[in-house]
């Protein structure tokens, strides 16, 4: 399937911005590893062969006995019994990378430790691995960003395209509605729910989504009440085409650029979003990996730089990528630059 010219033209120009290029590619990147984060930080190995018999530890949960314990606990790899058994019955076992999982305590070093070749970027006030939990913290942070951006585009769109394409009464009032809606304070309704509800993933996605498709609403709205005056639009109102057809077909294509411009900067705003909720405590669960709650111990441990420099790169990273990849697509999209500039 070949692409329009007018697409080519915008791949093209997009290209040309290397930090926007680059950006999307270490991202993109990123993202992926952070996906499999599992298998890059984990406190289970891969493999283990012991008597000729291969386990996965990293799939199925063996007990203490199959590796020459005596008890039904789930197996501890790193216990020195454990290893000389396997190592007696000339087996052997593939770790990963990072031999800690998101939660799995350092129970050997004293907590705040600093980095170290076992604990890449140190351990936490509770003795956990801080990359590892970066690294599941950033997937948590991108799944919830890509999760509130993609509801409020259809909010955002389907109230957006009902103004514009109305106008009058229907335009008024959605629009002093949403101007009420909007001033409420968010945050004040988070720390108000938070005691009467327990903060979880799904919770707060939906809490955020709320409020955050009333800006990509003001975009489509423009966009529609600019194209609704055309004489395609008049046209196919006359020949008695139904409303949502002309939204689909014929109006919406025209707000798609606007709409696909902004997506990075709504990804940036519901991470960023995300970060501070859990920093001041009325996010996540507690225990759960993410960038502000390390951010937050970096503000309890001051006598552990290693916390803030971590959180600190991390956040302006992800955030600096973002921007990065916004600008370069809104450049792209922009009909005022030429394909040269």
């Amino acid at each position: 399937m070949s692409l329009s010219p007018i697409t080519q033209r915008r791949l093209h120009k997009f290209k040309q911005n290397k930090r926007a290029y680059y950006s999307l590619w270490i991202l993109g990147f990123i993202f992926m590893v952070a996906l499999c984060a599992e298998l890059f930080c984990n406190s289970e190995p891969y493999l283990v062969v012991c008597d000729g018999e291969v386990y996965v530890p990293f799939m199925k949960t063996y007990s203490d006995k199959t590796f020459g314990g005596g008890l039904e606990t789930p197996a501890d790899y790193k216990d020195p019994y454990t290893q000389s058994y396997i190592q007696k019955k000339g087996g052997w076992i593939l770790w990963p990378p990072v031999r800690y999982g998101a939660s799995t305590v350092n129970l050997e070093k004293t907590a705040p430790s600093p980095p170290s070749g076992e604990n890449w970027l140190g351990t936490d006030d509770l003795g956990r691995d801080v990359f590892a939990r970066l690294l599941y913290g950033f997937r948590l942070s991108m799944v919830f960003g890509f999760g509130l951006m993609f509801l409020s585009v259809i909010l955002g769109i389907s109230a957006g395209a009902v103004q514009g394409y109305f106008g009058g009464l229907v335009d008024l009032l959605m629009q002093r509605w949403i101007e009420l809606w909007s001033g409420l304070p968010v945050l004040f309704l988070l720390i108000v729910l938070s005691g009467f509800v327990r903060p979880t993933f799904f919770w707060l996605l939906g809490i955020m989504l709320l409020f955050s498709w009333m800006r990509l609403a003001s975009l489509v709205r423009a966009e529609f009440l600019r194209v609704r005056s055309y004489d395609y639009v008049r046209a196919a109102q006359v020949l008695g085409v139904p409303a949502w057809r002309i939204m689909v077909r014929h109006m919406l294509p025209n707000a798609m650029v606007a709409t696909f411009t902004f997506l990075p900067f709504l990804l940036n705003h519901s991470i960023s979003t995300l970060t501070t909720l859990d920093f001041l405590g009325f996010g996540m669960p507690a225990g759960s990996p993410s960038l502000g709650e390390l951010t937050r111990q970096a503000k309890n441990n001051l006598h552990a730089p290693w916390l803030a420099l971590a959180s600190f790169f991390s956040i302006a990273t992800v955030l600096m990528l973002i921007t990065f990849l916004g600008e370069g697509l809104r450049d792209a999209f922009d009909p005022r630059r030429g394909a040269g500039k």
